[in-house]
């Protein structure tokens, strides 16, 4: 996988400078979970958010045609109700989105006035598992 991913650098010629090819090297070496981590934290220790750079990217000079915009590769996993075993959703919800039970418990609660976003920019394979198993325990989900 890590050959994949130097290939596709090369192919970009995405020139990294001295300095940080450690740090580069360490972020792509990262499982999944850990680097949803480190992206949370630089989030709130610097203030950036993901829509900002996404807003630039659309903004920006070259930016991708308006066919490749409409292919969606990234989704939104809303929980709308909890349905009847709130506690096995509780329990998913805490697998999924690496929170305590109790920031979990809140989530699934709040969903009982407004559905709630569970995970965000998610590759459809992913999204799809999520459903199933929110569902599978008798939950109300929506990929967006």
């Amino acid at each position: 996988m890590a050959e994949e991913k130097k290939s596709k650098t090369e192919e970009k010629k995405i020139e990294i400078p001295e300095n940080l090819k450690n740090l580069v090297k360490e972020i792509e070496e990262l499982k999944v979970k850990d680097l949803a981590k480190l992206v949370k934290i630089l989030e709130e220790k610097f203030g950036v958010l993901p829509q900002a750079s996404i807003v630039a990217a659309a903004v920006a000079p070259g930016a991708a045609t308006p066919e490749a915009v409409e292919e969606k590769t990234e989704f939104n996993i809303e929980l709308k109700s909890p349905g009847a075993s709130k506690i096995q959703v509780i329990k998913i919800v805490k697998e999924i989105t690496g929170k305590g039970l109790k920031e979990s418990k809140g989530i699934v609660d709040a969903t009982e006035k407004s559905p709630k976003v569970l995970k965000e920019n998610v590759k459809k394979e992913e999204a799809e598992e999520i459903k199933k198993k929110l569902e599978g325990v008798g939950a109300t989900v929506e990929i967006k």
